[in-house]
């Protein structure tokens, strides 16, 4: 065994959680079906929701976030990549985690250290501060998905009640990220940004009070290895990328700073991939990767996310900075987007997929979401949102939406069954890591045209322009320099967006040559996609 790999045995005796007369050495489908379970899985699905919604709902409240806390243009972006950072490059350990500590004992861990975060985020003083608790809420996050996902699949031992289950979870998964548009909106325009992190303690009590009275965790636990020097190797490398992109905003490319950080990425992230074929329980199992259609759609889902979620990020201000929306107005604003990926993703592509190969729609995908992203360069400082941004979402929804259900499906057909949650676990870390790098790179190359277009046009700083104490003495012209200093910034990242987007379509149509799906792999390619 390797050095780097520790083993936790714990006594595998039958847990106390178990139903009476329940054998905890049984498999769980031999187990008489838990009478709770529709109720255990009313908490699951609300501890799913929790981490769905904070996404969006903190991307609509940021705004009104960093004006507040004085963050920094180039430092805006760590709101969210602290976050999904935190939660992708750690859910595979998680996933240990859950086996060690028990899937109910890790939900509630991970509720209670989620609402804990949560009330200090919404307590933030500094624009550090905030970071700080966006990544301890990532951490538990990475708990919390793995866990409920684990209680879902053992709670539900029928078939069929599995499958309406994995229904509920995948609809919660869709639809929580436009309730959380909306209630993101809704939040920060009546009461204030800070409740968009309340407002995570108020379900996470409730979460863990049903959790304690209901949820039965009826597997066992089990002996598990951690990888160590693979997790700190593979986060470290990735915050160390994510904050060089950071630094190349404020302090140049060519600063030595940030060639050290990118330097340092390299090096952990190459010898990440050295110890993950080295060591006896590796974080993530090589041969996970290295199989053609996995790794296509592995690859696939970090360049979409890479390109969706920065762009999400820039909208965001542009709708309220420049077009002068409410949040509330914001969030109405994105629905449209999400309301076609979701009709596209469950009405057309699940239908689909049973007759057409996954690459005639994913590939076709790409490409209407990389229009819709060429689309959304069209925005300007006077264009309306009617013109230039529906038009763009509606495009985005419809290839995405062709997009993520093959994706998944994909990547979990024919997966054997020791191999299924860790197959499942690396999408997901796939999509969180991809909407990290994407989110720093594309915001370091907004804010950098935005400052070229400042010194090219001779304009005031955009710290004069943005600073209450001086706005009021700058001119018309000045200000609406500003203001497209600001959109040129947004359309040279969302160009560079669109050509990722290309690119994801390329790599899916070559290395993603699988056959039509079955209705079992849509089946949890809907719940999976989390």
């Amino acid at each position: 065994m390797s050095e780097t790999s520790e083993t936790f045995d714990p006594a595998l005796t039958p847990s106390a959680d178990a139903a009476p007369g329940t054998a905890t050495a049984l498999g769980p489908d031999a187990a008489e079906p838990d009478p709770r379970r529709w109720w255990s899985l009313v908490i699951i699905a609300l501890a799913q929701l929790m981490i769905v919604l904070d996404i969006t709902v903190v991307t609509i409240a940021l705004p009104s976030a960093q004006a507040d806390l004085h963050i920094a243009p180039a430092d805006k972006q760590w709101v969210m990549t602290a976050y999904t950072l935190a939660f992708g490059g750690l859910l595979l350990l998680g996933g240990k985690i859950v086996d060690f500590v028990g899937r109910k004992n890790t939900l509630i861990i991970g509720l209670i250290g989620f609402a804990g975060a949560s009330a200090l985020g919404g307590a933030s003083v500094t624009g550090g501060m905030l970071f700080g608790a966006r990544a301890v809420q990532g951490t538990f996050g990475a708990l919390l998905a793995p866990a409920a996902l684990s209680l879902l699949t053992t709670t539900f031992t029928d078939p069929n009640e599995r499958a309406k289950a994995f229904g509920v979870f995948g609809a919660i998964a869709g639809a929580g990220s436009a309730i959380g548009l909306i209630l993101g909106g809704v939040i920060t325009n009546y009461l204030t940004w800070r409740w968009t992190m309340y407002v995570n303690v108020i379900i996470a009590i409730i979460a863990v009070v049903g959790a304690v009275a209901l949820v039965v965790d009826r597997a066992p636990r089990h002996a598990v290895r951690v990888d160590y020097l693979g997790t700190v190797l593979g986060c470290g490398g990735l915050l160390a990328l994510v904050y060089g992109f950071t630094k190349a905003a404020s302090d140049g490319w060519t600063n030595s700073t940030t060639l050290t950080l990118f330097a340092v990425a390299i090096v952990a992230l190459a010898l990440f991939a050295v110890v993950e074929n080295h060591v006896s329980a590796p974080l993530l199992p090589p041969h996970i990767v290295a199989e053609r259609n996995r790794g296509g759609s592995f690859a696939l889902m970090a360049l979409a996310a890479l390109s969706m979620f920065g762009v999400f990020l820039f909208l965001t201000y542009y709708l309220q900075g420049i077009k002068g929306y409410s949040a509330l107005r914001t969030g109405f604003a994105f629905l449209p987007m999400s309301a076609t990926l979701i009709f596209v993703s469950v009405g057309i592509a699940a239908r689909l997929l049973t007759k057409l190969p996954p690459r005639m729609l994913l590939v076709p995908g790409m490409l209407i979401a990389a229009c819709g992203m060429a689309w959304m360069t069209r925005i300007s400082v006077g264009g309306s949102y009617a013109a230039e941004v529906l038009p763009a979402e509606i495009l985005l929804g419809i290839g995405f939406g062709l997009t993520f259900m093959p994706v998944f499906a994909t990547a979990t057909s024919g997966v054997a069954p020791q191999d299924a949650g860790v197959t499942s676990a690396t999408l997901n870390t796939s999509q969180q890591v991809g909407g990290s790098i994407g989110t720093a790179l594309l915001n370091t190359i907004a804010v950098s045209a935005s400052a070229s277009y400042i010194v090219s046009h001779r304009l005031p700083p955009a710290a004069v322009a943005q600073n209450p104490a001086t706005e009021k003495t700058l001119s018309y012209q000045a200000l609406l320099g500003e203001a497209q200093a600001q959109v040129h910034g947004y359309v040279l990242a969302t160009w560079a967006a669109v050509g990722f987007l290309v690119l994801a379509a390329i790599v899916g149509g070559v290395l993603i040559n699988a056959g039509p799906m079955s209705e079992e792999n849509i089946q949890a390619g809907m719940g999976g996609g989390g």
